[in-house]
């Protein structure tokens, strides 16, 4: 049996939800508005405190787009173009740039594992440039080519701020119905 154990009583009225989601950082607040966005009405989050206050507020916010397999690098480009459009459908900031990566090979097996997966961004739609090392500096002046093979370049990659991604995830949630109750701790 799980209790709920609200810090502040008056802003939770305990009822029967058909999707509860414990947490309030980015992963239960996408999951909130994807479900609130394919349809599903009856959805509360219950975040112990406030959102983002966990490990979301820690987090880089690197968007990256190339996995090792299609499935991945689907699911990941996905990501890119919600991240991109979300301040739009929800008017939330979300920090989002694309300001690409380089990712580095230092050695043949390594220029290998990242040819294979340029290939794979390619297959999906993604720009992606296998470049040589001099390329590699142009684009970072602090890289010490010699001691690289080569490089990929994703320009559609990029960053956002993931409290602010996180909030944009909540508000969208919140716009489609999703309740959302903060200070609100779950226990067994």
């Amino acid at each position: 049996m799980i209790t709920i154990s609200p810090i502040r009583p008056r802003e939770l009225s305990i009822r029967h939800h058909e999707v509860l989601i414990i947490g309030g950082g980015i992963a239960g607040s996408s999951l909130a508005f994807h479900l609130a966005k394919n349809g599903k009405k009856d959805v509360a989050v219950l975040e112990r405190h406030t959102l983002t206050s966990g490990t979301t507020w820690h987090a880089a916010g690197l968007i990256t787009q190339t996995r090792s397999t299609h499935t991945m690098t689907e699911m990941a480009k996905y990501t890119a173009e919600l991240y991109s459009s979300l301040e739009a459908e929800t008017g939330q900031a979300t920090g989002f740039k694309r300001n690409g990566t380089l990712g580095v090979a230092r050695t043949k097996d390594r220029l290998y594992e990242t040819a294979r997966t340029a290939s794979i961004a390619k297959s999906c739609g993604l720009e992606a440039h296998m470049i040589s090392p001099s390329e590699a500096k142009r684009l970072y002046p602090a890289l010490n080519e010699s001691i690289i093979e080569g490089a990929v370049f994703i320009p559609g990659d990029g960053q956002t701020n993931p409290v602010d991604t996180c909030m944009a995830l909540a508000m969208g949630a919140k716009q489609k119905g999703v309740k959302i109750f903060e200070n609100s701790e779950v226990q067994d």
